[in-house]
């Protein structure tokens, strides 16, 4: 799809304009430091984007606030004495030396032992910890989609995680596939299984509007506390482009 791009100023705000081949207005504000977006029609003109982000200035400064309180990790170095996160619960991190290949366990309710040879790069570790993080969604993600598939009468044709920036996840309804963000591994299994739901629900319903939320309601009835919980957890460290 092609993309004009351009920035306007409103209210002292920086907003990158993207003008697509689409046919409503997408307002979003990005983690972690608020830049907001808007997508629009080929056909909007700024001063009519601008109207509509005025409009909703007062909802733009709220989750700005709220990202810049949200806590979040300083960058992770990979060694002894590190926090990291596992499916919702604080570990802290023993990082041992051996001659063999690298392996992850978690020791008792408070322990994340990384082996890896001696010498390993701080980069290396990280790879091996997301490797493994990318392990533990593959055995959880299966049998939530099992689980929802026929209570919503929908079909997963295709479901993959990586690493995403500014989304929990995404959907292509074209192809009935699903993207989960790695980062989900860190956070508790009802946060996860509530992206699940959200994205096999755009396979009911493409927009985040009225007729979306029904469907949660209806499938998932505690789904914003679950979006709460999911927005108030520790972000990450991330090198944050777009």
């Amino acid at each position: 799809m092609n993309t004009e791009t351009n920035i306007i100023t409103v209210s002292g705000i920086e907003v990158t304009v993207d003008r697509k081949a689409i046919k409503n207005l997408h307002l979003a504000v990005y983690p972690p430091n608020g830049r907001v977006r808007v997508a629009v029609p080929l056909a909007v003109s700024d001063e009519a984007a601008r109207l509509a982000i005025i409009d909703k200035l007062g909802w733009i400064k709220r989750q700005r606030t709220q990202f810049e309180e949200q806590p979040r990790q300083s960058e992770r170095e990979m060694v002894t004495g590190e926090s990291h996160y596992v499916q919702g619960r604080r570990y802290r991190l023993d990082v041992m030396e051996h001659n063999a290949p690298p392996e992850i366990h978690v020791r008792g309710n408070s322990i994340l032992e990384l082996r890896v040879r001696p010498g390993t790069s701080r980069e290396k570790r990280e790879s091996v910890l997301y490797e493994w993080y990318r392990q533990l969604l593959k055995a959880e993600i299966p049998p939530l989609i099992e689980k929802w598939e026929p209570i919503m009468d929908v079909d997963v044709l295709d479901w993959r995680v990586r690493k995403m920036k500014t989304k929990w996840g995404s959907c292509r309804i074209e192809t009935g596939r699903i993207w989960l963000n790695l980062e989900l591994a860190k956070k508790p299994h009802s946060c996860l299984e509530y992206i699940v739901v959200h994205e096999m629900v755009h396979l009911l319903e493409r927009r985040h509007n009225d007729r979306f939320k029904a469907y949660m309601d209806r499938f998932i009835p505690q789904w914003r506390l679950y979006r709460d919980e999911l927005n108030q957890a520790h972000l990450g460290h991330e090198n944050w482009t777009y």
